[in-house]
């Protein structure tokens, strides 16, 4: 209800301002009359993903806290786990405004942002100050400026600081905003990235006395031969996790829509079926070696269902959540939680 009085507001306003100002207001707010306003989340037995303890499946995607500015109040509207980021090893400001675009016809953004972000050390900053003890991924990147053939160092740069403070982190190589970054998923690139991954990961969980599971981000718009190559180097190098997907450079379902024609990644409900077939997919080819998280066009809980139907063992949301608001988190977990609809 609060929601849906806010919504025509920050609709007005232009979408990166309703942005920073929701962030803003989540950042100031106090955690305690938040969990007042949010809708009740229903009752969920915990699940184990990644080694992890989850005490519900419907987690926030990153790219809405870029910065680890709001982790308390989001954590306040009734998620199960927190991604925050994409974060950078340097601040970059990102790609050139306007920059965001709302769709909302089709309940759907383009955004081409551009890793905008202050930098690895200003998030871990944030993580420290904030009070959130739940399931808290960091997900990271490559600045706009590091040559696609050193991408590698900037990963490790990011992995090594997050390590301490991260539940888990997502290697982002999927995003459409940051040239040539998509290249890293071909076999070669990616085969040598994990493997330089992977090694840090051992030896980093020996110096913290602690294991930090790795996931990896991958597009939609990947054909069956790329995901079933992607799937074998997850198997190979013992990957924890993969993430199902991000923003998509198709346009199918906004065909002359305005700002339909914008570059950049577009989500929302059109991302919906592009998604779930890669994460059905990747099920199959994986075949159970590791955990999926679905995330692309959950506008509803029968949405989130139809994610886990497919393959996937968590959810994620951010663009349901500039339509629908709090309710939304609500309704993913007691899609997902109730006694009829329980989770295999």
């Amino acid at each position: 209800m609060l929601y849906c009085l806010i919504r025509p507001l920050l609709f007005s306003l232009d979408p990166e301002t309703a942005h920073e100002l929701t962030i803003q207001g989540l950042a100031r707010a106090h955690g305690g009359l938040l969990s007042l306003a949010a809708p009740k989340i229903a009752p969920c037995a915990p699940r184990t993903v990644m080694g992890l303890e989850f005490p519900n499946p419907v987690g926030l995607a990153a790219g809405l806290d870029k910065n680890g500015e709001a982790i308390d109040g989001l954590a306040a509207l009734g998620f199960g786990f927190l991604e925050i980021g994409t974060t950078t090893p340097r601040p970059q400001p990102g790609n050139p405004k306007p920059r965001i675009f709302r769709l909302p016809q089709a309940n759907a953004l383009i955004n081409r942002l551009g890793f905008n972000n202050l930098g690895v050390d200003h998030l871990i900053k944030n993580v420290q100050r904030a009070k959130y003890r739940g399931i808290l991924g960091i997900n990271i990147g490559k600045n706009f400026d590091t040559p696609i053939a050193r991408a590698a160092d900037d990963y490790l740069i990011c992995w090594r600081k997050v390590y301490p403070h991260a539940s888990y982190v997502t290697i982002n190589i999927s995003s459409p905003n940051t040239q040539n970054l998509r290249t890293l998923q071909g076999a070669d690139a990616l085969d040598a990235l994990l493997a330089q991954l992977k090694a840090e990961q051992a030896k980093l969980a020996d110096q913290h006395g602690k294991y930090v599971p790795l996931a990896l981000k991958i597009a939609p718009d990947l054909e069956t031969e790329q995901i079933q190559s992607i799937a074998e180097l997850l198997m190979r190098h013992k990957i924890d996790g993969v993430i199902a997907t991000n923003t998509t450079i198709g346009r199918a379902g906004v065909e002359g829509l305005p700002h339909a024609e914008e570059s950049g990644g577009l989500s929302g409900a059109p991302l919906k079926e592009k998604s779930t077939a890669v994460i059905r997919a990747l099920h199959q080819a994986l075949d159970g070696a590791l955990p999926i998280i679905g995330v692309g066009g959950i506008l509803s809980g029968a949405d989130a269902r139809e994610k886990i139907d497919a393959g996937a063992q968590l959810v994620q949301i951010y663009t349901g959540m500039i339509y629908r608001g709090p309710d939304l988190v609500a309704e993913a977990v007691q899609a997902l939680c109730t006694a009829n609809h329980p989770i295999t």
